[in-house]
């Protein structure tokens, strides 16, 4: 099983911290959370989990565009920016993509 690359740990990391600050929202799941804290914490990851993480990245990549998104914006981060960033953030999709596709 591989281990979450380096960029993908800051991310998940960041996310970390954002949730335990309350900016996750309160859609926010449990998968979430616990996919943060396993890249954080660098865990190797399942193919099974890439495949969720790749699904996840395709099925959200329409949040980028959302405001708060980006850390120039008033009221960063989105609840949307967090869960990104907890399933790896930027570096979290390339890395599922390329272990996936």
């Amino acid at each position: 099983m591989p281990t979450p690359p380096k960029g993908v740990q800051q991310a998940a990391a960041r996310a970390v911290r954002w949730i335990e600050e309350g900016k996750a929202g309160k859609g926010f799941t449990d998968v979430g959370r616990g996919r943060a804290y396993q890249l954080a914490r660098g865990e190797d990851v399942s193919e099974e989990d890439l495949a969720k993480m790749h699904a996840y990245f395709a099925r959200h990549v329409v949040d980028r565009d959302a405001p708060r998104f980006r850390g120039n914006t008033p009221g960063f981060p989105s609840p949307g920016r967090v869960a990104w960033d907890a399933w790896g953030g930027d570096a979290g999709r390339r890395w599922a993509d390329r272990l996936t596709g």
